[in-house]
């Protein structure tokens, strides 16, 4: 479902709580997960995984940031945060890594700076 943001008239995609996707994502634009997707996501802008959010798949987008549960690898060309509440179970590859205090990482670690 694609979202207006009256304030800054932005528009993304958002996926709602309690919503199940099982297939694979291609969004040209911001994408904001908040419910399940067991399916792997490409995203030419940012995805946004809410703390209710869980991905089974992997990951491919500009930037991510992440607060809820990812089993899967994820490559961020330019930037990657983990919030305190996310958890991630997979292998990286970006540019920049955020992880806050309190996240949870299970995988391997790649920086590139050639992703930018």
């Amino acid at each position: 479902m694609a979202k207006n943001n009256q304030a800054t008239g932005l528009t993304h995609n958002a996926l709602e709580i309690e919503t199940v996707i099982m297939g694979n994502i291609m969004a040209p634009k911001d994408l904001r997960i908040d419910g399940n997707v067991q399916g792997n996501i490409e995203c030419s802008g940012k995805v946004v995984l809410g703390q209710t959010g869980l991905i089974s798949g992997n990951i491919q987008c500009a930037t991510a940031e992440i607060s809820g549960k990812v089993i899967g690898n994820i490559c961020a060309q330019q930037s990657l945060i983990l919030k305190s509440s996310s958890t991630f179970e997979g292998d990286i590859d970006t540019a920049s890594l955020i992880i806050e205090p309190g996240a949870t990482l299970n995988g391997q670690c790649r920086m590139n700076k050639n992703n930018q």
